[in-house]
């Protein structure tokens, strides 16, 4: 977005770009600058918007498909990895109703699975780990030199199965929601708690344009909440809004949620490609 909040428009608008590709976390970054950016430019030509690398928060799903998309364009939320060579699951634009932060159905031919630790099914929204029961084409056949690794990486845990190593829940509708990568979890009192939930919990609030959540020690609840939180540009910092952010998350959540700390951060660091850099917070 350098030098100027409204570049990625400036381009569209200048080619006339159809399709339009990013990460759900450069997406909150424009959001927090304000709709008067992409307002000032004719987005007309964009037929077909498109989100990877991490879960998008409905909140962010809702702005793109109604600032950007202006309610005309589909919006396909992608999930795959450098590992699967290609899209797993995804709505087909114009033939799968879509869901506000769901990736919705495999792509065809692919068949995935959520399961507990255990191995068994995980049942409808109970949250698991997201495997892929068959082979398919796109899948990379080794890590160079290291063949031990490469099992014990992707087909220890669930023998058979690809491992993704993301978790994930599967709606009444068959429709998949991916919640992060089953690292990103929290132990909060023996409660499961993953960090996307929260994050999303938190930028569900009109006040606040990112958030990151990391695990803390805890000497009584073993692990603690620990979230960082950018505001929108126009929004000032302060204790009480501290104190709603969190009423908010416990709201949202319930109490095994509410952050134990909640700092305020002008920015988070990131990835080339977009992501949070959870691991240096």
């Amino acid at each position: 977005t350098y030098p100027h909040p409204d570049r990625f428009w400036d381009i569209v608008e200048k080619y006339q770009v159809n399709i339009f590709y990013t990460a759900p976390t450069a997406l909150r970054a424009i959001m927090r600058e304000g709709d008067e950016w992409p307002d000032k430019h004719d987005l007309s030509s964009l037929r077909i918007l498109g989100s990877v690398g991490e879960p998008i928060n409905p909140e962010a799903w809702m702005w793109y498909y109604n600032v950007i998309g202006k309610g005309k364009c589909p919006i396909v939320d992608t999930w795959w990895q450098t590992e699967t060579g290609g899209i797993l699951i995804t709505p087909l634009p114009g033939a799968i109703p879509t869901k506000p932060g769901s990736a919705t159905l495999p792509f065809p031919g692919v068949e995935p699975a959520v399961l507990r630790q255990d191995g068994s099914v995980a049942d409808v929204n109970e949250g698991g780990y997201l495997v892929i029961k068959k082979p398919w084409p796109g899948l990379m056949r080794r890590v160079y030199g290291e063949p031990k690794r490469f099992k014990e990486t992707y087909f220890v845990q669930f023998p058979g199965m690809y491992t993704t190593g993301d978790g994930a829940r599967i709606d009444d509708d068959g429709y998949y929601w991916l919640m992060g990568r089953i690292d990103d979890v929290i132990n909060v009192s023996g409660h499961r708690i993953g960090t996307a939930e929260v994050e999303s919990a938190l930028v569900s609030h009109e006040s606040v344009a990112e958030a990151a959540v990391v695990g803390m020690p805890h000497e009584i609840k073993g692990q603690g909440i620990y979230a960082f939180v950018t505001l929108k540009a126009d929004v000032e910092k302060s204790d009480a809004l501290k104190k709603e952010l969190v009423t908010h998350v416990r709201k949202e959540i319930g109490p095994i949620a509410t952050p134990d700390k909640l700092q305020f951060a002008d920015g988070l660091p990131k990835t080339r490609s977009g992501k949070i850099m959870r691991r240096i917070l």
